[in-house]
This record gives structure tokens, C-alpha cells and sequence, in this order.
């Protein structure tokens, strides 16, 4: 797939990210993964990010990262794209990237370098390294150490034809009118805070309408009613899921670090289509807050 076609794919609907299944010794589990991918693939989301931090990237070795890519590249094939992850150390990102494009992958997220602390010219020598290796279009994880200003946005952009998407998972809404205003519609635009549907709004009036939903992970329905909602202005409808779902949900999520993926698989679990449980450092939830979780869906309804 072209970099072009992929950004305007990416410019528009709701994104998803599925976790990653594992059996109950911990290892990668490819039979439920790809009924997961089946289940959710006709629900309608623009594109799904194999492998992504919902997806545990952080914690797969490379032999897995090979086996999830591959699947979910072959399960998904003529459904709807598949990114896949990257991230860690610069040649270990290109490694998986070129790897990733090999399997087939429409595109790629680049998640942030590992550990230590960058300057702006090391940042962009390390994103620019990664997306000139391949020639799949990137999506740049603006993250934790990996916190790019719009003067190096614009450095990568002129020198990476195939950087074609930004995503944010820090929530300056200044730094993000800043991007915005100076790149305009050279990037594809994504809100990626954890439980972006409670930012969705905020980040609509700021151009950045698309964003990726964890909890299509379980309740698919409920996440595109919400991002149709939020398209159309519906904001009854968005303000009575933020209080009958969202909010009541961040209150379990918000109890320990590491949640918003734990809480995830939880949901999966409770529907229906376990994932398994996640790997450390991350904690699975407590029965009492499985039990808080199991509630908060059966009151959302049939999905």
C-alpha cells in the first residue's frame, strides 16, 4: 500500500489496537488471536495496529513479533489494514520494521526508543533512520521519552516522503494546536491517550478527529457508536456514554499503573474471547475488580 493511501485511510474513522493472546503459560496464542481479528474486523475500523502497546509490543520477543505480524496480516487480508508496531533501540526498530514490511504489513507505528533521554536532533535521527529503511508508511508515537516539537516534525517531514501520520499519547493540547497549525494536512492526525473517547471532543475541535479505541476490544459496538456520535456533533450521546461507561470504567482502570492494558484483556476475557492473561511487569485485575468490570458491560448490552 502506498504511504498516500494509507494516510487517507488513516484520516478518517475509528482505529483500533487488538491485544495480543497468550495461553495460560504465557505464550503466544495464534488460534484465538485470529478468531479475535475475525470477530472484530466487520465491526468497521479504518485500520488495526498489530502488536501496538494495547497489543503488549513491550514484552514479545522477535520470533513472536514475526508470528503475530504474519497472522494478523494473513487473517486480515482484504478486510482492513494492518500496521504493526515497532519500537526499542534504533536498529531494533529497523529490524522490525523491515521485518514487518516483509510479512506484508500495510504500514507501521513507531513507538518510542528505549530508556534513555534524546535531544531533538537524536529524535529525529532515529525516527528519519527507522522510516528510511522501509517504504510502508509510518505513524510517529509522540511519548513518553520520545516528545518530537513542531520544528523537528517539519525536519522529518521534509526528509521522510513516507512519514505520514502523528500520534499523540501526551495530551499537551498546546504543543498539539502548535503541530497542527504548522503542518497542517501533511500529517495524518491521532489521538492516542489511553481511553481516547474521553478526549475525543477536545482533540475533534483541534483537527484531530481520529483516534484509536482499546475498548473495541470487548465492547465493539458501544466504541463505534460512540465515534459515529462524536462525527456527527451527537453530544447527548457522548456525554450519557462518558457517564454510563467511560467514567465508571477510568475509575477501575485508574487503580494501578499498567491498567489500561490489563483492563483490556479483562473485558475480552468477559466477554467471550479471552486473551489470555497479560505478561510482567503488567497485573492482571483483581476479582473484585473483574466483578466491577463485568457490571459496568452487562448494563451496555448485547454487542
Amino acid at each position: 500500500m502506498h504511504p498516500l493511501e494509507l494516510k487517507k485511510i488513516l484520516s478518517s474513522g475509528l482505529l483500533s489496537f487488538p491485544i495480543t493472546d497468550f495461553d495460560e503459560q504465557g505464550n503466544f496464542r495464534a488460534d484465538t488471536y485470529i478468531e479475535r481479528l475475525e470477530w472484530l474486523a466487520p465491526y468497521g475500523a479504518s485500520a488495526l495496529f498489530a502488536a501496538g502497546g494495547t497489543g503488549e509490543f513491550f514484552s514479545l520477543t522477535s520470533g513472536e513479533y514475526s508470528d503475530i505480524i504474519r497472522t494478523a496480516v494473513q487473517t486480515c487480508a482484504g478486510k482492513v489494514p494492518i500496521l504493526a508496531g515497532v519500537g526499542g533501540p534504533t536498529r531494533q526498530a529497523i529490524a522490525l520494521a523491515q521485518e514487518a514490511e516483509r510479512l506484508g504489513a500495510q504500514g507501521l507505528l513507531l513507538l518510542p526508543h528505549y530508556l534513555t533521554e534524546a535531544s531533538q536532533d537524536g529524535l529525529v535521527a532515529h525516527v528519519a533512520e527507522v522510516c528510511k529503511s522501509v517504504n510502508i508508511g509510518v505513524v510517529v508515537y509522540n511519548r513518553a521519552n520520545c516528545r518530537l516539537t513542531p520544528a523537528s516534525l517539519e525536519r522529518l517531514a521534509n526528509m521522510c516522503p513516507n512519514l505520514i501520520g502523528f500520534k499523540d499519547g501526551i495530551g499537551d493540547i498546546e504543543l498539539m494546536v502548535s503541530i497542527w497549525r504548522r503542518m497542517g494536512d501533511r500529517f495524518s492526525y491521532l489521538g492516542g491517550l489511553p481511553t481516547a473517547e474521553v478526549y475525543a471532543a477536545a482533540y475533534k475541535a483541534i483537527g484531530t478527529p481520529v483516534y484509536s479505541s482499546a475498548v473495541f476490544n470487548f465492547v465493539p459496538k458501544l466504541a463505534m457508536d460512540f465515534y459515529h456520535a462524536t462525527a456527527a456533533d451527537d453530544h447527548a450521546t457522548t456525554n450519557r456514554l462518558i457517564d454510563e461507561f467511560f467514567l465508571p470504567y477510568l475509575e477501575i482502570r485508574n487503580r494501578k499503573a499498567g491498567y489500561a492494558v490489563s483492563i483490556v484483556k479483562a473485558g475480552a476475557r468477559l466477554v467471550g474471547h479471552s486473551g489470555g492473561p497479560v505478561r510482567a511487569p503488567l497485573t492482571d485485575l483483581t476479582a473484585e475488580e473483574d466483578e466491577m468490570l463485568r457490571q459496568l458491560i452487562l448494563k451496555q448490552g448485547a454487542q
